[in-house]
């Protein structure tokens, strides 16, 4: 239980010096915890037996999430605006509130000659990987969306939603089509360290991937390292790649703060590898966020001797997890910043500031 090791949140003096400055962006690796506020990680630092590896940002910012039809923003909306820099519909997968297609920050990549990547410990068809991705009006239309890893050129994406590409009510495999394109398809992660550089999409469940809970592992963090070592070969101008903490956000709306914590954890490990990535690889920046909070997670304490708004000394005062919501909220999430670059996301700022300040950094096209 985590009762009794919950508490505040607490800094580390451990921050890495490598890395910052104003020099050129190569490499960008962009991870968002699905549904993961400042509480989640509060949470998390308080049940670790050791320092997380969100602890060694250098920078730290905050970002607003509200969509263009809601205060309380959806993971469609939310994924947008962080591929895109624009705001869209709740509901909507990178396009504007006519339905208009917008080009996603890995597009715009492509177009550069850098290599990308899309990772997801749920279905890849969801709606933050599908936001770098795809376009459509409707979240739930994944076979569709499917369809649009066909018309990019990203060079790896790994993540479940099989059924969506082999299994489809058009009669179509995409899996074969996408193999005409020059595509390697596997279908477990043992057989990606066999590919030194090319494209591949790596379905790993029909649909969305196990639960850490349910015995995941360590897929997470191997699918980092092995996209690290490929995106990394696959261009010598650099990479882009968005790696999500898919299933923080479905333990959240379960208040369910025991598996959030296995969650955020396994996404932290994922941060490590990235981190050192960045150590071993000046022009590396690695940003850390969320599309939107989820559970309206907080660390009260455990019993009633507060006085004044403090708890007193001495009376054996705990934290507590609680959640506000089984929901999403309106609540700003976090920006953790390491690398070439970090700096450019201390402060706060908007969703959809992220996307236009890794472009600058870059120098995409438009």
């Amino acid at each position: 239980m985590l009762a009794g090791i919950l508490g505040a949140c607490q800094h580390t003096d451990s921050l890495s010096s490598q890395n910052t400055g104003t020099d050129s962006v190569r490499n960008v690796i962009l991870m968002i915890g699905d549904g993961m506020g400042l509480g989640h990680v509060c949470v998390t630092m308080k049940a670790s037996d050791h320092p997380l590896a969100i602890q060694r940002a250098q920078y730290i910012g905050l970002q607003t999430t509200r969509s263009a039809s809601s205060e309380v923003t959806d993971s469609g909306a939310a994924g947008t605006a962080l591929a895109t820099g624009t705001k869209t519909r709740n509901g909507s997968i990178s396009v504007d509130t006519l339905d208009r297609p917008l080009r996603s920050i890995l597009q715009r990549a492509e177009t550069a000659g850098l290599a990308t990547g899309v990772i997801a410990t749920y279905s890849i068809t969801d709606a933050t990987p599908a936001a770098f991705v795809a376009h459509n009006s409707d979240r739930a239309q994944e076979e569709a969306i499917a369809e649009d890893f066909l018309k990019t050129d990203v060079d790896l994406f790994i993540g479940g939603g099989r059924l969506r590409f082999e299994q489809r009510a058009d009669g179509r495999n995409l899996s074969d089509e996408l193999r005409a394109k020059g595509y390697h398809i596997f279908y477990t992660l043992d057989s990606l360290p066999t590919l030194e550089q090319g494209t591949a999409g790596v379905l790993l469940a029909d649909n969305k991937l196990p639960s850490m809970q349910q015995g995941r592992g360590d897929i997470l963090p191997r699918a980092t390292s092995e996209a690290l070592r490929i995106l990394s070969r696959n261009s010598s101008k650099g990479f882009f790649v968005m790696i999500e903490g898919s299933q923080i956000d479905g333990e959240a709306h379960h208040n369910d703060a025991e598996s959030m914590v296995r969650e955020v954890i396994d996404f932290d490990n994922a941060i490590r590898i990235a981190m050192d990535f960045a150590d071993q690889h000046p022009g590396t920046l690695v940003l850390v966020t969320a599309d939107h909070e989820t559970g309206g997670v907080a660390l009260p304490s455990d019993n009633d001797v507060i006085l004044f708004g403090k708890a007193q000394p001495g009376d054996g005062n705990h934290a507590q997890t609680v959640f506000a919501s089984k929901g999403h909220t309106a609540a700003m999430v976090p920006i953790y910043a390491y690398g070439t670059g970090a700096e450019r996301f201390a402060g706060m700022m908007d969703n959809t500031d992220i996307p236009k300040r890794i472009a600058e950094l870059m120098a995409l096209p438009e």
